[in-house]
């Protein structure tokens, strides 16, 4: 008996394998576009995990301490007073002197009350609000800048004045 070629590729068999055996390649490969994006999830996740409660997250002792102390660390922004001005970069010293990286684009809004300065309007030692979005090595991409007055030294150590009760005196915070 010959073997013959043009009778192998027009055999049913074979061809259902080679339809079978590329839909299995298919599957392999959309499989691994899973991991892979799964893998790149899990990452960022990880590295943003690792950094939240550091950068982000409730009170500084844990949950376990309790809320009592107003002792939160600015999620999605920051205030404090900027030690370092770099490119599209600031670092901002706030209470308890946490500091803060702040990242600027061409988009960030940066005003001194109601006018708009710029990023060449800053200047160390100005006390600023950021108001952005936290990214997963714990920086802030900032979307809008304010420029304030100082606050009075209890707030910037972290003790804010309780509001006065009627007939009771305001009382700092430790």
């Amino acid at each position: 008996m010959q073997f013959n070629f043009k009778n192998l590729f027009q055999s049913r068999a074979l061809n259902g394998f080679l339809a079978g055996l590329a839909v299995l390649i298919v599957m392999l490969v959309a499989f691994k576009a899973g991991m892979s994006v799964g893998f790149q999830k899990a990452d960022f996740s990880y590295q943003w995990g690792d950094n939240y409660h550091r950068n982000f997250a409730g009170p500084r002792g844990g949950f376990a301490a309790g809320f009592g102390e107003r002792d939160f660390v600015e999620a999605h922004g920051s205030i404090g007073q900027i030690i370092k001005l770099d490119g599209s970069t600031i670092v901002t010293k706030g209470p308890d002197n946490l500091e803060k990286v702040i990242l600027i684009d061409e988009k960030t809004v940066i005003n001194r009350f109601r006018d708009s300065i710029g990023f060449s309007g800053l200047k160390i030692d100005d006390f600023i609000v950021v108001i952005g979005e936290p990214n997963a090595a714990g920086q802030i991409e900032a979307k809008l800048i304010r420029v304030m007055p100082a606050p009075p030294e209890a707030e910037m150590l972290g003790r804010v004045p309780n509001p006065p009760r009627p007939g009771l005196p305001a009382v700092l915070i430790k």
